[in-house]
């Protein structure tokens, strides 16, 4: 089973307020992030929490599972993967990590992804628009065990990087995948 993760724990200082809350169309941005992957094909989501971990559960309610990260302040993308990690389930063979700040996103690059973990062997599967990786991306199980024995300042990016060769990448044809919101002029630009 692939899951998905979904990391929502950032503190949107940039922002000024929970960006995970903000409106995007008929919902939030989070909702429309994780309306993507389900319509996608992923049902098995958890969310990553953190900075408004009470409203973004409250807005989610049952919908998903979420699980908290009780590092978040420290800003890293690591501690949200680690704690993701810990709360999947045995049956998950491979993980999907999104970024909830990306409401771009495109449900047919999810799709592909995840299509081509299944068609491939490949253990790391990462979209790429001109030659530049983006969100979502792909891990297999067996690699679980060196991110979550990673510390700072090492990075998920790091990680990439060491195993550059193990990667098998999508080219896609949408900017979608390197976009996300992180300022008042992010979201006023790109909100639909």
């Amino acid at each position: 089973m692939i899951s998905a993760m979904i990391l929502a724990a950032g503190e949107s200082r940039r922002m000024g307020q929970p960006k995970m809350l903000l409106k995007w169309g008929e919902t939030t941005v989070i909702g429309k992030v994780i309306a993507t992957f389900q319509a996608a094909g992923n049902q098995d989501l958890l969310i990553v929490t953190g900075g408004a971990k009470e409203h973004v559960e409250k807005i989610l309610g049952d919908s998903v599972r979420t699980t908290f990260n009780a590092d978040y302040a420290r800003g890293e993308m690591l501690s949200s993967i680690q704690a993701g990690l810990a709360g999947l389930t045995s049956e998950t063979e491979a993980v999907l990590i999104g970024l909830g700040d990306q409401p771009q996103v495109e449900e047919r690059t999810v799709r592909l992804v995840m299509a081509e973990y299944r068609r491939t062997d490949a253990s790391i599967v990462v979209p790429s628009y001109q030659m530049r990786r983006g969100h979502p991306w792909l891990v297999a199980r067996a690699w679980w065990g060196e991110i979550l024995q990673m510390r700072a300042p090492d990075t998920p990016r790091e990680f990439l990087n060491r195993h550059s060769r193990a990667i098998h990448y999508v080219n896609v044809d949408s900017p979608s995948i390197l976009q996300d919101l992180d300022t008042p002029a992010d979201y006023l630009k790109s909100r639909p």
